[in-house]
């Protein structure tokens, strides 16, 4: 009888530490998130900035651990690019995803109004570049951490150049590296526009709010990163080379 009672009592206190330990939900919009909550991302990803821009991010180098410290309470939610999110949440996993995205954009590169010769050719090698996977494989490196590496093919005829606005420290689309080497998302597609084009790729450095002016005003021949809507009818713009929509994950 009184293992009976010591069994019962040993099944309620393990019953009640759980209990205990399930952290509320407290945001179900994206107006719900507030300054005071703890966000995470994934490091290397425009997920982090966003956090940090909402409130108080917090920085995972895997997906994984992000979700197990949601999970236990430790963060209030994680923001991630939509494939690899989708990829973790389950019925079973303890956390879902808000209906409403947080962000979701398109990017594109920036030409000069009067090079329309120009815009059809990157036209041209982004739909090749969709065609072959390139453009899935950097997404996804960038947005979602997979492993994808873009590398230029040994016999290139390059005939001419191109100028290129990028920022020095918008990572993941353009970074320096300790080497002092342009890098990112940006820099890979571009590399691979102008393999097709068969062209060498000049950097010119620009803030991250100057690139379009750049071309606008003629110090550079494209820029990427271009939103719809921004600086409209300065600049011709080209076909989406990546699409993104970053959400939010809470507690179920």
């Amino acid at each position: 009888m009184k293992k009976s009672i010591l069994l019962l009592l040993i099944v309620f206190i393990l019953t009640m530490s759980v209990a205990c330990s399930r952290v509320p939900n407290e945001i179900n919009t994206p107006e719900d998130i507030q300054p005071r909550h703890r966000i995470g991302g994934l490091a290397g990803t425009p997920s982090v900035r966003l956090a940090d821009e909402l409130g108080i991010a917090i920085a995972f180098d895997s997906p994984v651990d992000m979700m197990i410290e949601l999970r236990a309470g430790n963060i209030d939610c994680a923001i991630m690019e939509r494939t690899t999110a989708t990829e973790l949440v389950s019925d079973t996993s303890g956390v879902r995803i808000l209906a409403d995205p947080l962000i979701e954009y398109e990017l594109r590169f920036a030409i000069p109004m009067e090079n329309n010769g120009l815009l059809n050719a990157v036209n041209a090698a982004l739909e090749e570049l969709n065609r072959n996977g390139t453009l899935r494989g950097l997404t996804n490196k960038y947005f979602s951490r997979r492993n994808f590496t873009y590398v230029s093919p040994d016999d290139i005829d390059r005939r001419g150049e191109l100028t290129i606005a990028l920022a020095p420290d918008s990572p993941p689309f353009s970074f320096k590296d300790e080497n002092g080497r342009f890098t990112g998302m940006d820099v890979d597609v571009a590399i691979a526009v102008s393999d097709l084009l068969g062209v060498e790729l000049r950097p010119v450095e620009e803030d991250v709010w100057e690139l379009v002016t750049a071309v606008w005003h003629g110090r550079a021949d494209l820029a990427l990163g271009w939103h719809p809507g921004e600086d409209e009818g300065l600049v011709n713009t080209s076909e989406p080379y990546a699409r993104a929509v970053q959400v939010i994950i809470v507690r179920r």
